[in-house]
């Protein structure tokens, strides 16, 4: 739920400053990840908000746990503080007797924040969606879809025709279909549920955490690597028709050509799932950037036009994602050609 700052007002003959609304930290505080979540700004200016475990481990505390609610507002707790401004802005830092940050020895933080909530959810929501499909397969066969049945086969017939075997071929897809399929309706879940703003755990910007990007990019990295075949290195270490004298050049070339690609991946998934909600909040924020109600129309106007590409890029993403995996995944297993 968005949460502006109050707009001038009187008290008792008395004028309340107006604070001068930043877009910025605005829009950085909506889509960063977060050991609370934030629900509303009440009029006193205290905030409403769910407040996260926090599970932190150092070497001379030991194991911590406490809620997020200790270290709110700039409080310390423990000897802990949750950073508000600089480098170590959103982490959890050991605070020195003097006052100020240890910046060298930060404790290992294993905290549940809004990303990992939001995580926890579409899994269990994915177990769920899955569980009961399997159970109507069980009881009905294969036979003409019903109620949830209707909805996920196509998808998942989809996934299969035209990117498994499309790409890897007719007779190894199979090997590579739960992974393919994992992933797809991973990203797709996350991306819907980040396009709801409220109630928790909707909202998550799990899709645009790199961090999670990064994860499943390394996925894809991993399977293609232990699934590549004697011609798939070989076209690495001794690219055919390549003279001698030039494989110090290519093969450096060809090894950052293995990474580039997971680190495409990973970028592409977060940059335009991070990019679509920054537009929308900056739409947002313009009605209160121009103090006018005579924009609102205009910014609600392209905030659900926003919205609704933001659908169609939900599941584009999926689409993309799954799609160079799978890609990737059959140069790493194509036979030589004679």
């Amino acid at each position: 739920m968005f949460s502006f700052p109050l707009s001038a007002q009187e008290e008792h003959g008395t004028a309340v400053a107006e604070e001068e609304f930043k877009p910025g930290p605005f829009i950085l505080e909506h889509i960063a990840d977060s050991h609370e979540w934030h629900i509303l700004t009440k009029k006193d200016g205290e905030s409403l908000a769910i407040y996260l475990p926090v599970i932190l481990v150092s070497k001379e505390k030991g194991i911590d746990v406490f809620s997020s609610r200790k270290l709110a507002h700039g409080k310390q707790y423990k000897g802990y503080r949750l950073e508000e401004e600089g480098d170590l802005k959103g982490k959890i830092v050991n605070v020195k007797e003097d006052g100020t940050a240890d910046e060298e020895i930060l404790p290992l933080d294993f905290s549940i924040t809004k990303a990992v909530v939001g995580l926890l959810f579409s899994v269990l929501f994915a177990l769920w969606l899955f569980l009961s499909l399997s159970r109507s397969y069980r009881k009905t066969g294969i036979s003409h879809p019903k109620g949830i049945q209707s909805f996920l086969e196509p998808i998942i017939l989809f996934v299969r025709d035209d990117i498994a075997i499309a790409n890897i071929g007719e007779h190894k897809y199979e090997k590579y279909m739960p992974y393919l399929l994992t992933v797809f309706f991973f990203i797709l879940f996350n991306n819907l549920i980040g396009l709801i703003p409220f109630p928790p755990p909707f909202g998550a910007n799990v899709t645009g955490n790199i961090a999670v990007t990064l994860v499943l990019a390394l996925c894809t990295f991993f399977i293609t690597q232990f699934s590549g075949n004697k011609n798939y290195w070989k076209h690495i270490f001794a690219t055919p028709g390549v003279p001698f004298w030039l494989l110090p050049v290519m093969i450096p070339v060809e090894l950052i050509g293995i990474i580039s690609k997971p680190f495409a991946l990973m970028i592409r998934l977060f940059a335009n799932i991070t990019a679509g909600h920054i537009i929308v909040l900056s739409l947002v924020s313009l009605i209160f950037i121009f103090k006018s109600l005579m924009v609102a129309p205009v910014s609600i106007a392209f905030v659900i036009f926003m919205d609704c590409l933001e659908l169609l890029v939900a599941f584009l993403q999926a689409y993309v994602f799954t799609l160079l995996s799978a890609l990737f995944i059959s140069m790493a297993i194509k036979e030589e050609h004679h």
